[in-house]
């Protein structure tokens, strides 16, 4: 287990905001406004199951209402706790600051171990949680926007949207009280690869610049490179299968939460995923050696490290010992204050997560965006785009027949030049760009400034810079 002098993950989050406003020239009072968490409402209610009542406690936390709505994921997980909320909701405001996505930060928790219940006791606690948080306002579309996190996934969404649009029949943008809904519910294609696809997007701009690549030590391309995935929920899975299948990475390990599967050669992330659907787990999966102590394949060799799990995991007991010169946290708050700073020191290049896993709330924001405008994204041009394409694949053709066996048009280039783009394009390419601005007002703040050494600090400047113009402009 961790040391006892470990900050815990709120106070993590604190020393990191505290070392990048030391940086800062802001105001105090300005700086005690942007650090502050503004409101956190705990409920407790009882629902009954199983013939008697059973008490449950949820937290939402706001922390900044700079702009409006707030966004932030609900999480369902016994270890729920009000301080895990604030410190997660805090990230979520420099986050959503970050890539430029028009919201505040909350977050959201219901202590609850959601394995423990079938589907229709999930949809009573659900809803009853929805109903305590939407009739405070808690849950609106116009000023806070829940979304999944650990332990909830489309379907709660779709009866979190379901039990506000009971209880506000009148709203015609009740569908944007939630994202990460089903795509028959209102929700938008490629939110659930969305925050996995953020990290293949974020490592693809660190691997355009040799001068990031040179600070960990890295050359090429993510074409070999050696990756090992912490977790393979949604995040991790997304993020691993992307990489190895359009980027030629390599899988050479994966921590799940009964044990590791380590191969040289690569895992194919697939099979394992089929595996765990069917078994529960990757205990027995065929084509990798099992390690009954997962946590220690987090320092074996490779490149590129992906903890998409827990908060904590990488922490003062094991930082010494991690081997990859380049950690992307696809978790929240994977590496705690203690461990950054053994690592920074190391030279160990850190994507931080308040950047690596903002695919999430960013497509999330395409969603409220699609919902508030009530059409899909593509549907008024998809078409007038494949006309127009058509015109110039018709004069293409008809060089090819005046030139006959001079020139021809390249095979497969009249199928790919007429497609327009549909939904799914569209959020691809709205992350992606999303991605690399977000990627490149961090990068020119770490190598521009010699008091920045890294990028976590680089990322928190840019935010607390956004939010702190922010508020000037609003005159508080």
């Amino acid at each position: 287990m961790a040391p006892i002098n470990e900050p815990s993950f709120r106070q993590s989050v604190d020393l990191m905001f505290n070392r990048a406003v030391a940086l800062m020239d802001l105001p105090p009072g300005l700086e005690e406004k942007i650090r502050v968490c503004n409101a956190t409402y705990t409920v407790r209610f009882g629902v009954r199951l199983r013939g008697q009542i059973q008490t449950f406690t949820g937290y939402r936390s706001v922390h900044s209402e700079h702009m409006e709505p707030v966004k932030g994921g609900i999480r369902y997980a016994p270890s729920v706790n009000q301080d895990e909320v604030e410190a997660l909701a805090a990230l979520m405001t420099y986050k959503c600051a970050l890539v430029e996505a028009p919201f505040g930060g909350s977050k959201g928790g219901l202590c609850i171990d959601p394995r423990q219940y079938d589907d229709y006791e999930l949809e009573m606690i659900t809803r009853r949680f929805a109903y305590e948080l939407a009739k405070r306002d808690l849950i609106n579309p116009s000023q806070n926007v829940p979304a999944p996190d650990m332990g909830t996934g489309e379907r709660e969404m779709a009866w979190i949207a379901d039990q506000y649009a009971r209880m506000n029949t009148t709203d015609i943008n009740a569908r944007a009280c939630v994202t990460g809904k089903p795509l028959n519910a209102g929700g938008i294609s490629g939110r659930v690869e969305a925050t996995g696809r953020g990290v293949q997007y974020a490592l693809r701009e660190f691997f355009r610049d040799p001068r990031d690549m040179e600070q960990a030590g890295l050359t090429g391309t993510l074409e070999g490179k050696r990756v090992i995935v912490q977790g393979l929920g949604n995040v991790g899975y997304h993020a691993a299968k992307f990489l190895s299948e359009e980027d030629g990475a390599l899988i050479t390990g994966i921590i799940e939460r009964d044990g590791a599967l380590l191969n040289p050669d690569g895992i194919d992330v697939e099979a394992v995923h089929h595996w765990i659907v069917k078994h529960g787990g990757i205990t027995g999966f065929p084509d990798a050696t099992h390690m009954a102590e997962g946590a220690e394949v987090l320092e074996e060799e490779c490149d590129i490290l992906i903890p998409a799990a827990l908060e904590g995991v990488i922490n003062l007991s094991n930082a010494a010992k991690i081997q990859a010169p380049l950690i992307i946290e696809a978790a929240n708050g994977p590496v705690t204050a203690g461990a950054d700073e053994v690592l920074r020191k190391k030279g160990t290049v850190i994507i931080p997560d308040m950047y690596a896993n903002a695919g999430g709330v960013t497509v999330s924001y395409f969603e409220w965006v699609k919902n508030l405008s009530h059409i899909r994204f593509g549907r008024m041009q998809r078409r007038q785009e494949e006309a127009r394409h058509q015109l110039v694949v018709d004069e293409l053709e008809r060089l090819d027949r005046y030139l006959g066996d001079a020139w021809s048009m390249t095979p497969k280039f009249k199928d790919r030049y007429l497609r327009g783009a549909d939904e799914l394009e569209l959020v691809r390419s709205g992350l992606d760009d999303t991605m690399r601005i977000a990627y490149q007002s961090m990068r020119e703040v770490w190598h521009s400034r010699a008091d920045v050494e890294d990028l976590r600090t680089a990322a928190y400047l840019v935010s607390i810079d956004k939010v702190s113009k922010s508020y000037r402009a609003k005159g508080l």
